[in-house]
């Protein structure tokens, strides 16, 4: 808006409120927006952050075979079926379609489109009263599944576009059946637990399933997610087990809501954004489907030739599970170390009109967004900042996102798994939204465990317990 041919001062930048509430907010009020970056300074760090070329002739960076040794930038502890449920958990608590690259937003004016809170809205939506093609209708309580040239896939309208909560669970191949999987898994829990109990009555056996499907959920982030990205140390100094009661607690100290969860900046604009460059060149599907790119350049791309969505599923592609997780003693493929360097697929994304390169989108959204520096967050958080150089960019101070990818990889595990900044902060806000949902497994009933026939053990059910049941 201009006034008389000016522009209002202060237009350009808005101010960054000092409430503790809203969706979106901010972690670290006390800190300052990070230095303002040029967009060269920023595209230049991108550029720097992409992984070289695989050699003429060889493959785009697959797997390989079962048994094959890890190659370099594999992290064979975590296993890459993870890569693609933090993703999944991410479109289930932040969607921020409103916010602007090109200016600086206040978070606490930004609206998540997404609870702040691990209740499988991606999943369930709005509820079958308001999205009724999300629903079964000839199996009342059932989400519906669809079929795609002869294979299970998610419902999908004529034009291919499927029919689901979110319609980012629909942006690969990978995402899109783990998608499927949840379906599955909240249509299996209807059939063989919830239905023949004649305790549960009729007008409430959905309530009952998703309440099932919600707290296996959270117990696979909280008690195999967490500690696999975070390490162990670190949750269970935060989810400390209370000697008395036998429960644990969450003890946090620098994710603090004064009464609602909300969701920080810090987390959604940088932290949680590790699991990019935990993405692979290609993948192994299955058997019948090997080494396939996650992404190739442009859009004129043939339905076999890489792993994007948003369309049916092709011919033959089931994904076989055992090879993204260890399932009855597979060897699954590993996922990449969390470094500073991202898949050259991600530096030309499809359907994006400008700033393909996931990396300068994630460097611009920190700016925008005012992002404190790396340095000064770890400061706050009494770890010995890394300078620029250490970190090998002349950005001193450093952007968040780029200062949490490269600390990882500077530490003793060598990125396998976050490093002291990330992980705090991940961790505070995962187990923060936990405990803040008055609904979740841990406020509701602190000794519930997983139990048959869903877990076969239940202080032990991680993600592959919760795919293998779903698709059995």
């Amino acid at each position: 808006m201009r006034i008389h041919g000016s522009e209002p001062r202060g237009a350009r930048r808005v101010p960054l409120s000092s409430i503790s509430e809203g969706r979106f907010g901010r972690m670290f009020r006390r800190l300052r927006p990070a230095t303002e970056y040029g967009d060269d300074q920023l595209a230049a760090l991108a550029e720097q952050m992409r992984e070289p070329e695989p050699a003429p002739g060889g493959a785009p960076g697959g797997w390989g075979h079962p048994g094959a040794p890890a190659g370099d930038g594999d992290n064979p502890s975590v296993p890459s079926g993870y890569t693609y449920f933090g993703q999944f958990v991410d479109h289930d608590i932040t969607f921020d379609p409103t916010s602007q690259l090109g200016r600086t937003n206040d978070p606490d004016a930004l609206h998540d489109f997404r609870t702040p809170r691990f209740d499988l809205d991606s999943l369930y939506g709005s509820g079958p009263a308001d999205e009724p093609f999300q629903y079964d209708r000839n199996e009342p309580d059932a989400l519906l599944v669809g079929e795609s040239n002869g294979q299970p896939d998610l419902p999908r309208n004529a034009q291919g576009i499927a029919l689901i909560g979110d319609p980012r669970n629909d942006e690969n191949i990978i995402v899109s059946q783990l998608q499927l999987v949840f379906l599955r898994f909240h249509n299996k829990i209807l059939r063989e637990v919830v239905n023949p109990d004649p305790a549960i009555t009729e007008e409430n056996r959905l309530a009952e399933t998703q309440r099932l499907v919600r707290w296996h959920y959270q117990w696979v982030i909280v008690n195999d997610y967490l500690p696999r990205i975070c390490g162990r140390e670190l949750i269970d100094q935060l989810f400390e087990l209370d000697q008395t009661s036998g429960q644990r607690q969450v003890e946090l100290r620098y994710y603090d809501p004064k009464n609602d969860p909300y969701m920080p900046v810090e987390f959604s604009g940088a932290a949680f954004r590790f699991g990019h460059s935990q993405i692979r060149a290609a993948y192994n599907l299955s058997d019948a489907v090997p080494d396939r790119p996650i992404f190739l350049p442009g859009d004129a791309v043939g339905q076999f030739d890489d792993l994007r969505g948003n369309r049916p599923l092709p011919p033959n592609w089931t994904i076989d599970w055992h090879m993204f997780l260890p399932i009855d003693g597979s060897t699954p493929q590993p996922s990449r170390r969390i470094d500073a360097k991202l898949t050259p697929g991600l530096f030309d994304l499809p359907r994006i009109s400008s700033d393909q390169s996931l990396a300068l989108r994630n460097l611009k959204r920190g700016k925008a967004l005012g992002l404190p520096s790396g340095q000064d967050v770890a400061r706050f958080l009494g770890v010995t900042p890394r300078t620029g150089a250490e970190l090998g960019t002349e950005l001193d101070p450093t952007p968040l996102w780029f200062y949490i990818l490269k600390e990882s990889d500077l530490e003793d595990h060598r990125g396998e798994r976050l490093g002291k900044v990330g992980a705090r902060i991940v961790a505070e806000v995962l187990l923060g939204l936990l405990a803040g949902d008055k609904l979740s497994y841990i406020n509701v009933e602190p000794s519930w465990r997983p139990s048959a026939p869903i877990a076969t053990q239940p202080d032990r059910f991680e993600l592959a317990d919760l795919v293998r049941y779903a698709t059995a």
